[in-house]
């Protein structure tokens, strides 16, 4: 792989962070722990494009070994959406996707984004164009249990309500999905319990120290329309929501949160939520040592 894989909104998020980074770790192709690792999953996280170019973000389930890799760029999947998930239609041969594994019992996650090759009944074949693995930053413990699935209909949300206010302030961890170009990416964002802050439709979100790549920033800068999903570990509920971004890079509105680096708002154009969407549920939170480093928003009367 060339020495330099960042597009130019990660190279300009970079320099306006101040920081540089080579992507060494950035490849064509998966590794093979890369390929075990994702052979372990009993879940997956997954970024689509919809029809108008909006991305979207799900989250597939089957027992561990429904995806596997037959070789070093490709990914099979045996799994798809249900027809009434949004992000089931985009899902298509020849479509761009974004692939994100990963283990709560380790910590450990792993991402791959390409395009898709196949898809039929069973599921999808994706053609991996680029690989990495991410640190463990932020990612809470939490044990897994499966259970009977009992998935409710989809129901769309035009805004938020008290349910998906509730789930967001509640919610230790959420999955970005974001776009550049021809290109998908999604990845995974934590911090204590009410780490998103809701006002009104809008989201914000701080942006902790991480590994210099600044894959999402990077994207919000070229395409500031973005998707997050918001999972509800122990209902197995989720929650989908598809919006417009602006990054907050300096100002007193950092120090309202500890560890806060920057900032990006979402405003939440559309949702949709689906109770008991997973046939898996998990146990309490065990915070990562770097959530705990971080802090809790503080009201602006009290700044």
């Amino acid at each position: 792989m060339e020495a330099q894989p960042f597009h130019p909104g990660e190279l300009e998020a970079q320099a306006r962070a101040g920081v540089a980074s080579r992507g060494a770790g950035i490849r064509e192709f998966m590794p093979a722990q890369h390929r075990d690792f994702f052979a372990l999953l009993p879940y997956l996280f997954v970024a689509g494009r919809d029809a108008q170019g909006w991305p979207i973000a799900t989250v597939l389930a089957g027992e561990a070994g429904f995806v596997q890799s037959p070789t070093a760029t490709e990914l099979s999947i045996a799994a798809l959406p249900s027809p009434q998930d949004p992000a089931s239609d985009p899902l298509q041969p020849g479509a761009p996707i974004g692939l994100l594994g990963l283990d709560f019992q380790t910590r450990r996650r792993n991402r791959a984004n390409g395009t898709i090759a196949a898809r039929d009944d069973g599921g999808l074949d994706v053609t991996v164009s680029q690989s990495f693995g991410n640190c463990a930053k932020y990612i809470q413990v939490r044990d897994l249990v499966r259970v009977a699935a009992a998935p409710a209909p989809i129901e769309p949300l035009a805004q938020l309500d008290a349910a998906a206010r509730r789930l967001i302030v509640s919610s230790d961890t959420l999955f970005v999905a974001s776009a550049s170009g021809s290109g998908l990416d999604i990845s995974h964002r934590g911090g204590r319990p009410g780490f998103v802050r809701i006002d009104a439709d809008v989201l914000t979100v701080p942006d902790f120290i991480g590994n210099n790549y600044f894959n999402t920033l990077g994207n919000l800068l070229l395409e500031p329309r973005a998707a997050l999903l918001f999972v509800d570990f122990a209902r197995g509920d989720i929650l989908q929501l598809q919006g417009e971004t602006e990054i907050v890079w300096d100002g007193p509105e950092l120090s309202l949160l500890e560890g806060s680096e920057r900032l990006w708002r979402f405003r939440v154009t559309r949702g949709w939520r689906q109770a008991g969407a997973l046939p898996l549920r998990w146990s309490a939170a065990d915070p990562a040592p770097t959530t705990l480093a971080t802090g809790a928003w503080q009201t602006r009367a009290a700044a």
